[in-house]
């Protein structure tokens, strides 16, 4: 595919950096000429210099030619005028647009469409970033939840903990330990390290267990590995921007909610957006306010400014104090790594989470969802199997008999809302959703044309 990319910031580069590794044809165009020519010098890319908006520019990345336009610049309504003028004077048949102030995709997103704004893919980092904070919250203890088939099967990943079943057991050992229930463990990191597993893998303390499960049965699973925590009930968050209030809005019919946020104005505007959540007029910081809150009886705090290293300091202060739990927002990735799993118990990147959803949209064969797993080092894709055993290279096969690649394991099958957890027995149907698991990322393409239907592979 020929793909332009408006904007080379970390979302940018990270997205040309995936994409340019998969065979894809690449121009990048912004107006910072430093960060082109570093992302030049690492990747096989052409780099445009210039406004992403401007018609001249957008011909000069070859828009003419284009199959597809990616606007994550930093700026909405850049990213908006590039998407029409890529549709009025190109016909770029695929628009994606980064879309970040929540105003804009007021009315069910009613500004964008055929007879509107001609953005064919709209992605909203804090949607997503409030989502994925919602699931954690929901799932104490989990470190990653990834639903696939609307929901109806969900990967969730756990560290292994001393003195949980499965732990210093092989993994075959869990459905002797748990019959009613099918689970299948997809991937394991120990000390970064991803281990594919087999029936006789040994879980270790420390490890990052990946597994997938119906909803229903995934706090069962988590047992397993782990001591289940109680459910959460009462939440601070730090930062009363778009994501501070998005998920106090979303948590606060369920838990008991108090948010702080340091301008005196917003906090006007949040106690009459928000319903049920106490808002305080403060910094994340002050000691003293998160002693008189109770920070050591709260279940979960959430730093959530725009400031990665005052986000970084209230969290460590916050554990310190006796928050039970952890999560931080940290928008530079390079520090993602750094500070999870001490004192912070989860990191959650927006960069990470938007290049997911971009994912889903670029990837070839019928793939209706990609997550990334630990912050880019894997992934997992929701694919939808169709054809035949005369035109398809998984329909009609078992499991066992699906050449695939290395690295990659098929963990479930959903059909008909059913879902299946992968056994080599396990014959493909047409229409099948597979969830499928990949540690190497170089073998993405591979994946994709085992999905694409009539066509001679390898």
């Amino acid at each position: 595919m020929y793909i332009i990319i408006l904007g080379a910031g970390q979302v940018g580069g990270t997205v040309a950096e995936n994409l340019a590794s998969e065979a894809n044809d690449i121009t990048i165009v912004d107006s910072d000429v430093g960060r082109l020519r570093e992302l030049a010098d690492r990747l096989d890319i052409r780099t445009i210099e210039g406004s992403a908006s401007n018609p001249s520019v957008l011909e000069s990345a070859g828009a003419r030619d284009a199959d597809m336009l990616i606007a994550v610049t930093n700026s909405d309504e850049v990213n908006m005028i590039a998407c029409q003028v890529a549709h009025t004077l190109f016909n770029v048949p695929t628009k994606i647009a980064r879309i970040r102030e929540h105003d804009y995709l007021y009315g069910d997103h009613a500004l964008f469409g055929s007879k509107a704004m001609p953005v064919d893919v709209l992605i909203s980092p804090e949607e997503l970033v409030t989502l994925h904070i919602k699931k954690l919250i929901q799932h104490p203890g989990a470190l990653q939840v990834l639903d696939f088939a609307d929901g109806k099967a969900q990967l969730v990943a756990v560290k292994a903990y001393y003195g949980g079943p499965l732990v210093g057991r092989e993994i075959a050992y869990l459905r002797t330990h748990m019959p009613n229930i099918d689970t299948r463990v997809a991937a394991i990191f120990r000390q970064d390290r991803a281990i594919l597993p087999q029936g006789d893998t040994i879980i270790e303390v420390d490890d990052e267990v990946f597994f997938i499960a119906a909803k229903p049965d995934i706090r069962s699973v988590m047992s397993e590995l782990r001591r289940l925590d109680k459910p959460y009930k009462r939440i601070i968050i730090a930062g009363g921007g778009n994501i501070g209030s998005r998920l106090a809005l979303s948590l606060e019919a369920d838990f008991q909610v108090k948010l702080i946020e340091r301008s005196l104005p917003r906090c006007h505007v949040l106690s009459r957006q928000l319903n049920r959540t106490i808002v305080l007029h403060g910094s994340a910081s002050d000691r003293e306010l998160l002693v008189e809150e109770n920070i050591d009886d709260t279940d979960v705090f959430c730093a959530l400014t725009n400031d990665d290293e005052a986000n970084i300091m209230a969290s460590m202060l916050a554990k310190r104090l006796g928050a039970r739990t952890v999560i931080t927002l940290i928008n530079n990735p390079a520090y993602v790594d750094l500070v999870q799993g001490g004192v912070i118990d989860i990191a959650v990147s927006p960069q990470q989470s938007t290049i997911g959803a971009l994912l889903t949209h670029i990837r070839r064969g019928d793939i209706v969802a990609v997550h990334s797993l630990r912050r880019g080092a894997a992934e997992a894709l929701e694919a939808i199997a169709h054809g035949d055993k005369g035109s398809s290279k998984v329909v009609g096969r078992t499991i066992e008999d699906i050449d695939l690649p290395p690295g990659t394991t098929i963990g479930a099958i959903i059909r008909n809302d059913k879902v299946l957890i992968a056994h080599d027995d396990i014959e493909i149907q047409n229409d099948d959703h597979v969830i499928l698991f990949l540690v190497d990322k170089r073998r993405i393409l591979e994946v994709e044309r085992l999905f694409q239907v009539g066509l001679t592979f390898f």
